[in-house]
């Protein structure tokens, strides 16, 4: 069994420190909130019940759940939707039946959603019951929805063990990978279910709406984050060879690369920062960069996914041994070729041997002409992207059902 390590704590010491220390300061906030609640007649904000909850960490998270506030709103039922980002577009989006419900960054949101009382939680957050974020005796239902096709390398250790449910879009490999970890920890079964993929039906929508403006050829870099990502381990040798270039780059890390990987950013703005032709993106959302894109540069993102079934266009991965240890897949798999997300890269995609990247110009000119591509790109999306287009319908009447079968 390995410890679980997030990249941030910086060592297993801080974090088991932090932990005691949240764990003391929530013991005394629930004695504060008990003695709100007895006199204020029952009425305090955190003793109030709530049937539907959704939380999300960040405000890009908004498109993955719009399909679902819109399908309650459209209903006419109360949904309280926590966020703990206080420019969440949820706040302007002027709904009536949604309560959104700003909770503060950092550690804040957890005096909230550890006294939280509701029947049902949906949340993309990974890590419930594993740090500062605890099962709330009086929510009688967890339930973890992906923000990716693709589960195998997304998430570090104990990601989802403690959620009741998984909405998952795709069903084969998803449903396998979470039994096997089940089985291995020695976990009781959750709910999986396969409902489609909400923030995807979001952005195919969009796309159709953004013109197409004809500009340069552009190539969009679009790593995952971690010591085995892709500005991590190549950088320069990445980047230079398309200096010589007159495409457009569009350089865009993953949203947690800005706390763990700041300092290669930070190495790299500076040195491609007179170059008119290299532009960084950090957006919340992804959209925008994908639909200028030509073709994507990438890792094992998820992002890979979101590109090819939202543009049918070319994705070029550098091949290179990833460091299992942070990720749940440690558990299941002996080796990288046995993880779903690489046998799809494989057939799919394009492979790029890294110590090739000189040669990264001429084999992108090739591939953004390849027909045949597309055709297999298109069968791809139709296989792995379920229910495209009624995600929110879906989520919304599982969440309806599993309510009214726990309360009865």
């Amino acid at each position: 069994m390995f410890l679980y390590i997030d990249p941030g704590t910086g060592s297993a010491l801080f974090t088991i420190i932090i932990g005691i220390a949240a764990t003391v300061v929530f013991a005394f906030q629930a004695l504060y909130i008990k003695f709100k609640h007895a006199f204020s007649g029952g009425k305090a904000k955190h003793g109030a019940k709530n049937k539907f909850v959704i939380y999300a960490e960040d405000k890009r998270y908004y498109s993955l759940f719009k399909p679902v506030l819109e399908e309650f709103e459209n209903r006419q039922i109360i949904l309280l939707y926590l966020t703990s980002s206080k420019d969440d577009p949820v706040f302007f989006a002027g709904y009536q039946y949604i309560k959104p419900e700003y909770l503060g960054e950092k550690n804040k949101p957890f005096a909230r959603l550890n006294f939280l009382s509701a029947d049902f939680l949906l949340s993309t957050t990974p890590g419930l019951d594993v740090y500062q974020w605890k099962r709330s005796k009086l929510v009688k239902h967890y339930c973890h929805i992906f923000h990716s096709p693709e589960i195998a390398l997304g998430y570090e250790l104990y990601g989802i063990d403690y959620y009741d449910s998984v909405i998952v879009s795709a069903s084969s490999h998803d449903r396998i990978f979470i039994r096997k970890l089940e089985e291995k920890r020695n976990l009781p079964k959750k709910n999986i279910i396969t409902l489609g993929c909400p923030y995807l039906d979001e952005y195919a929508k969009k796309i159709e709406q953004i013109p197409n403006i004809n500009d340069a050829f552009t190539v969009l870099i679009s790593p995952t984050w971690g010591k085995s990502s892709l500005l991590s381990r190549f950088g320069e040798k990445l980047l230079d060879p398309l200096i010589e270039t007159n495409w457009k780059v569009i350089i865009r890390p993953h949203p947690q690369s800005l706390k763990v990987e700041k300092e290669i950013i930070d190495l790299l703005s500076e040195k491609y920062k007179n170059n008119n032709n290299f532009i960084w993106d950090f957006e919340s959302e992804n959209i925008y960069s994908l639909n200028k894109a030509d073709v994507m540069v990438s890792d094992f993102s998820g992002i890979i996914l979101d590109y090819l079934f939202l543009c049918n266009k070319p994705v070029f991965y550098i091949s290179n041994e990833i460091d299992f240890r942070p990720y749940d897949a440690i558990e299941i798999y002996n080796k990288q070729e046995d993880i779903w997300i690489f046998q799809q890269l494989s057939k799919y995609c394009i492979e790029i041997n890294p110590h090739l990247l000189n040669e990264l110009p001429s084999l992108i000119k090739e591939a953004s002409v390849n027909a045949d591509l597309k055709e297999k790109i298109l069968k791809f999306k139709n296989e792995v992207w379920n229910y495209q287009g009624e995600a929110g319908k879906n989520i919304t009447n599982f969440m309806i059902e599993t309510t009214g079968k726990e309360v009865a």
